[in-house]
């Protein structure tokens, strides 16, 4: 067990503390890391939705026992996002790494402001009305592949923003995200199977990804429970923040000339 799975079980941990609570951030921040270390866009987004398998079972089973799901939802916005994560593991897997890292880079930036923006203004943008949610799951499953990360800012904003109960915005997401993770790391599975995506490193990543895992469990249980009783705005600046500055970083490594 190398060092590489106390680190990545630390982001794990802290993402998923975060993600639990917000109903966003767990792709973004790993997804940021994994990028920040080097790691390809495809291997980045498989190794995060790996994870996600099992921090969303985790998630998912607290906030069921927090009584934090809307059932119908549940199964319009899962239904969605399992259709769009398929389509954008397809697109992801179809290009060279390098040519789709900026606009993925790009996205996460994206992200990160409208993290902020919620912080900032206390509301969320609104994009679809919740008596919509499977073409709002189409779209977040498809960005989530993609970017390794995005499903909760589109869809718990576009909820919440849409005028949901906050609580069962986050519950509900975050247990349909468990769904569109298996849907996306089948799809992952099958472009290897068939030759369709070269995952060239991705050997390299069995305890980062165990990292995520790991963490992501362990901080499931309390995400939920923080859900009720934690103040949500001081957090919502902090990952802002921390996506935004992972961005720029990640943009100034790509952009700025080279040693």
């Amino acid at each position: 067990m190398g060092p590489d799975f106390w680190l990545f079980a630390a982001v794990g941990f802290a993402a998923q503390l975060v993600d639990g609570a917000l109903g966003m951030a767990y792709g973004v921040i790993s997804t940021s890391v994994l990028l920040s270390a080097g790691v390809t866009p495809a291997n980045a987004s498989a190794s995060v939705h790996a994870a996600k398998v099992f921090t969303g079972l985790a998630s998912g089973l607290s906030h069921i026992f927090y009584r934090n799901i809307d059932w119908k939802l549940l199964a319009l916005l899962s239904g969605g996002g399992v259709l769009g994560g398929v389509v954008g593991t397809y697109v992801l897997t179809s290009v060279p790494g390098e040519a789709v890292k900026p606009y993925v880079v790009g996205w996460l930036g994206l992200m990160g402001l409208v993290i902020l923006y919620r912080a900032w203004r206390q509301t969320r943008p609104k994009v679809f009305s919740w008596r919509s949610p499977f073409p709002l799951g189409l779209i977040g499953g498809f960005f989530d592949a993609i970017g390794g990360g995005g499903w909760g800012p589109v869809v718990t904003s576009s909820l919440m923003g849409a005028g949901a109960d906050p609580r069962k915005a986050i519950g509900t997401t975050n247990t349909a995200e468990m769904f569109v993770a298996i849907a996306t790391s089948a799809a992952f599975l099958a472009a290897l199977l068939t030759g369709h995506w070269d995952t060239e490193g991705l050997g390299e990543l069995v305890w980062s990804v165990a990292g995520l895992i790991a963490g992501g469990v362990v901080a499931a249980p309390i995400a939920g429970w923080m859900t009720k009783v934690m103040p949500l705005r001081a957090l919502t600046w902090i990952v802002g923040f921390l996506v935004v500055a992972l961005a720029i970083w990640q943009g100034a490594m790509l952009f700025l000339p080279k040693a």
